[in-house]
């Protein structure tokens, strides 16, 4: 049975993820591995301090079968990606599928993160896809990091109609509009169906990066 193995840093992933891939192809078995630590420890000493511990938690996803592996979380995903690369591990980062969507969308694009480090991550490789499709991006900075703690202690409600809150506030009054909401973290996508009055295209990560791996792991044909 073809496997997706998910890394993830918060417990209040695993359902959201777990749900995802149900919906997309029961016939794909998923691992789920929770390490709060590598997030904390990547914001307090910088994340090349976690990359051992990252390499660790990949090599034990692959011992428990999967094929590939999804690291949803925006802060560490880059590293992850790249010690997966040099151990011959596929794994994709939650943002990338979400990236490649965003710059498709439009040229002004509204970046909201309740983590400095995940729009530290998130902006490169918005750029990157937009050099790779010959396009040119604008970014409005979108940040709330007076909601993360709701998140942390558990209070998703609260998180969810904060960074919704904070959102509007940004782009309403904007003159020209922008064009797409990307919302950088996959903890924020409970606050989409909060913001469907923007009328403008609001991009979350989970469903986009779960497609994908499916489509790695059962490719069409």
């Amino acid at each position: 049975m073809a496997t997706v193995g998910f890394l993830h840093t918060a417990h209040a992933h695993v359902r959201t993820f777990s749900d995802l891939l149900d919906q997309r192809d029961e016939t794909v078995a998923d691992r789920h591995l929770v390490d709060t630590g590598l997030l904390v420890a990547a914001r307090a000493r910088g994340v090349d301090s976690v990359r051992s511990a990252i390499a660790d938690r990949l090599r034990r996803l692959v011992a428990e079968g999967a094929d590939v592996v999804v690291c949803t979380c925006s802060t560490i995903g880059p590293t992850a990606k790249a010690v997966g690369a040099q151990m011959g591990l596929r794994v994709v980062r939650v943002d990338r599928p979400m990236a490649e969507a965003a710059v498709l969308a439009g040229r002004r694009i509204a970046v909201v993160a309740s983590l400095d480090e995940a729009a530290a991550t998130l902006m490169p490789l918005l750029r990157e896809c937009a050099a790779s499709t010959g396009r040119v991006v604008d970014f409005v900075d979108v940040r709330c990091t007076d909601t993360w703690s709701a998140f942390e202690s558990g209070d998703l409600l609260t998180y969810t109609t904060g960074v919704a809150d904070a959102v509007r506030r940004a782009v309403v009054p904007l003159d020209p509009p922008v064009d797409v909401v990307v919302l950088a973290q996959a903890s924020m996508v409970d606050a989409a169906p909060l913001l469907r009055d923007l009328h403008v295209p609001v991009l979350t990560s989970p469903r986009l990066v779960v497609e994908a791996a499916v489509e790695l792991v059962q490719p069409v044909g």
